[in-house]
């Protein structure tokens, strides 16, 4: 790519400035290359941001370098970039978010070298009310992915017992996340209570290897359940979203049986992959995080969750359980191949 250029996109002409800079160094993968990528993987990106109150995390000289959060969208932006005023009540005024609504859109944002994507779990439209519930497995060295994908499948058996689906997805970074998608309406004042409640119960009974409490001290060598993502206030690394990592890597789905051959096999490489990788397991795959936009599902009803010890927590959880589990297998063969997704990816 040469340093700069004018390209039209869906109609629109926009700027692309210093595209042989480097971002990442360790790698030499410049700006050009950053947006590249995001103007490939846009068909299924777009979907998961648009609507959604966008934060971006922005590295104007590089991976290595200083960093800078940017949640009000920048003054001088396009006409037709769209925003949405979401009250703050830190700053006790509206802050006009981002809507990524658009490739256009997305290929101005990486331009800006926004190159981590962390949109709410929310629409704007209806901010207080999450469509999906959020767990961010996070380890503590000396642990790492692998102990995250055994703490991902205690969590996937719980919510199967529910007959409710479950998508793992990489953080890019250390971790495994895992997201139940909703879709229907809900609040924070459920779903944050739930997961904390389940992180409390995992921790009681796996203390070896499991912690529900944020403070660094604790999680050494054990995986921190962060509840704590699911709040109107919080953003959380979108799903094909590039870190800003030594290399470039990405937020990337998988598939439930992709967890489970890395914890047997103990290779944690398995679940790494980078912006080149994703591009091409979208075209075999296709958006193995389309449920996640229009499956609606139901928490169960579990009282007094905040509240409660581990013990009152599990004996809530057995009665609950009480019914029958609901068969997932179909759901699950139906979202391991959602073929029907897929989109071609193209470059600019």
């Amino acid at each position: 790519m040469s340093k700069s250029q004018v390209v039209e996109i869906e109609g629109r002409n926009l700027s692309l400035t210093n595209l042989d800079k480097v971002l990442y160094p360790a790698t030499g993968f410049t700006k050009g290359e950053v947006i590249d990528y995001y103007a490939r993987i846009a068909p299924v990106l777009v979907p998961h941001l648009a609507g959604r109150p966008l934060t971006l995390k922005r590295y104007p000289e590089g991976v290595d370098k200083e960093y800078f959060f940017e949640k009000n969208a920048t003054k001088h932006r396009p006409d037709w970039v769209k925003t949405a005023p979401i009250w703050s009540e830190g700053n006790r005024r509206n802050v006009n978010y981002i809507l990524a609504n658009d490739l256009a859109t997305v290929v101005w944002v990486a331009n800006l070298a926004g190159i981590e994507l962390h949109p709410s779990l929310s629409l704007a439209k209806k901010i207080d009310s999450p469509t999906v519930i959020a767990f961010d497995l996070d380890p503590g060295p000396p642990a790492d992915i692998l102990q995250c994908c055994q703490v991902g499948l205690w969590l996937r058996e719980i919510f199967d017992h529910f007959g409710l689906q479950s998508f793992p997805k990489t953080s890019g970074s250390k971790g495994l996340q895992v997201y139940v998608p909703l879709n229907r309406p809900t609040s924070y004042q459920i779903t944050k209570p739930f997961a904390h409640a389940l992180a409390r119960l995992l921790e009681a009974d796996h203390k070896e290897l499991v912690v529900s409490d944020m403070k660094k001290e604790l999680r050494k060598g054990k995986v921190f359940v962060d509840w704590s993502q699911n709040d109107e206030h919080k953003t959380t690394i979108s799903v094909y979203s590039l870190r800003a990592r030594e290399h470039p890597t990405v937020s990337t789905p998988v598939r439930w049986e992709e967890v489970e051959r890395a914890l047997k096999k103990k290779d944690a490489t398995l679940l790494v992959f980078e912006a080149g990788q994703v591009l091409k397991r979208v075209e075999e795959m296709g958006d193995l995080y389309a449920p996640v936009l229009a499956l609606q599902q139901r928490l169960p009803k579990l009282p007094g969750l905040e509240e409660a010890p581990p013990e009152a927590v599990k004996a809530g959880l057995d009665i609950a359980q009480a019914e029958p589990p609901r068969s997932t297998a179909k759901k699950r063969k139906t979202a391991a191949s959602p073929k029907t997704h897929t989109r071609k990816t193209r470059k600019i």
